[in-house]
């Protein structure tokens, strides 16, 4: 490993964006180095929306105008823009309204009303509302744009140079935190822990990190500690010690070494063995040098981000981890979700996914909407990655343009699960909750109609509603059932 060849890896995690198949994936990217902050402007006065449009993009923002609130609602959902503005008045639902609806679905999301003269009183109550602010009509370029940049500072947007979270597939709410946190991570030299399931993506979030950086001009180096031999990933972290010690050439060097300046990546840090994680530390707490025949640890210069899918500080109260590395790594923890808690991301991780797996000149294909619809109500305990690979799956073997549902629930095969609806969720939950009381209570209904405080009558309603009998959970002295004989 050197400065100049940092080792190169593909990485699966909120969307996955290996090496471009073509020059083409490059040149599709916009020349500008700058990412522009998306905002979405809503407005049924045609000549309105097109002047604050062009004042706006003449400014360097990326926007996209619709004339209806439902449109913006659906827009919202596709684009996460960093900053809406609304007319008060529109055809299908009010300014207000609007606002209200986009304040409970992403709370964060920044919101500046237009209002024409004389409804003042409204537009302070949209500010009570949670409104940014207002804009009279008609709107001032310099007042108009001045609104916007004091919007967009305060917004989660962070502008750096280049999209450092570009290969970063996601739209949900709870990732947009995730990713400030690490944005804000990144400006410091400090420790990251990434903690997640495995495949929700912590290495791609580690790159992210790397490129919002000082360092993401310095070389990006990752080491996994999973399933390596010992002395393997010794050798890896701190090079031919033999060879560095009789003065030999650079790979005597680790990837310690080779980070400096940089990033060091250590993937499933709970995997080093607990002589490594003695040695690392050591080498972590500053520099030295070779004295005779002993030759010194490198001194770690390079930025730090270890990633997990295990609980550390259990595995330190076991004695499987060393306490002062958790203390010194542990600095700025970020826990990734598991696709189950993101699932308005799948339906974009599947359009990228698609991309990707299609080859240059191959046939394009696509999922119907039940398929879609299927796919975002799987559950996925092996997370994007999991995710990935069916699509790759798809792609390869189907001899249709169009992917079914039917094809799908053929690949997912007989052991995927169907994350519940609403309504059988709430049902199973009743139909436990029903059944542990009367088994606490040896199914006396009068007591059990106590403990869920509903009357009698509501709770054999209830029993009837499940088909629960009471005389099922009936026991004798002995503490046998009284219907099976069987032992409670």
């Amino acid at each position: 490993m050197t400065d100049k060849s940092p080792p190169v890896t593909t990485s699966l995690g909120f969307g996955m964006r290996p090496t471009p198949k073509s020059s083409r994936a490059r040149k599709d990217r916009p020349p500008d180095p700058e990412r522009k902050a998306r905002i979405l402007l809503v407005d049924n006065d045609a000549e309105s929306r097109r002047l604050m449009n062009a004042r706006l993009a003449m400014a360097n923002y990326s926007v996209e105008t619709t004339d209806s609130a439902v449109a913006a609602l659906d827009s919202c959902v596709r684009s996460r823009p960093n900053l809406v503005i609304t007319d008060l008045r529109l055809d299908d639902m009010d300014g207000l309204a609007l606002l209200k609806e986009l304040k409970s679905r992403w709370p964060a999301l920044t919101v500046i009303i237009v209002t024409a003269h004389g409804t003042i009183p409204e537009a302070v109550q949209a500010t009570q509302c949670g409104a940014f602010g207002f804009l009279i009509k008609p709107v001032e370029k310099s007042e108009l744009l001045g609104q916007v940049e004091r919007a967009i500072a305060s917004s989660t947007f962070a502008l750096v140079t280049g999209d450092w979270r570009a290969d970063i597939v996601s739209r949900s709410q709870l990732m947009e935190d995730r990713l400030g946190l690490a944005n804000r991570a990144a400006a410091s030299a400090a420790a990251v822990l990434l903690t997640g399931e495995n495949g929700t993506g912590k290495e791609l979030l580690a790159r992210a990190i790397h490129a919002a950086s000082p360092r993401r001009d310095k070389p990006f180096v990752a080491v996994r500690c999973r399933d390596a031999v010992e002395e393997t990933l010794e050798s890896q972290l701190f090079g031919d010690r033999a060879a560095a010690r009789d003065g030999g050439p650079a790979r005597g060097h680790g990837a310690i070494e080779a980070a400096r300046g940089g990033t060091l990546l250590l993937d499933e840090i709970d995997c080093l063995p607990v002589r490594l994680q003695a040695e690392l530390i050591a080498a972590l707490r500053g520099p030295s040098v070779p004295t005779g025949d002993e030759w010194g640890r490198p001194h770690a210069e390079a930025r730090l981000i270890c990633t997990t899918s295990r609980d550390l500080k259990k595995l330190m109260e076991a004695g499987e981890f060393r306490q002062d590395l958790y203390y010194h790594i542990n600095i700025l923890p970020i826990e990734i979700p598991p696709l189950g808690r993101r699932r308005e991301d799948i339906p974009l991780l599947v359009s990228h996914f698609l991309e990707q797996a299609t080859e240059d000149g191959g046939s394009k294909k696509i999922y119907s909407p039940d398929a879609i619809e299927l796919l975002a109500t799987t559950d996925w305990p092996g997370n994007v990655r999991q995710l990935f690979d069916l699509v790759k799956k798809n792609v390869a073997l189907s001899h249709s343009k169009i992917m079914s549902k039917e094809f799908v629930e053929r690949s997912l095969g007989a052991e995927a699960k169907k994350v519940p609806t609403y309504d059988e969720a709430r049902d199973t939950f009743a139909r436990d909750y029903l059944t542990h009381n009367l088994q606490v209570t040896s199914g006396n209904v009068s007591q059990s109609a106590r403990l869920a405080k509903r009357n009698r009558t509501d709770f054999y309603k209830l029993l009837a509603r499940y088909r629960l009998e009471p005389d099922e959970f009936k026991t004798d002295a002995t503490g046998t059932h009284k219907k099976s004989g069987s032992q409670t």
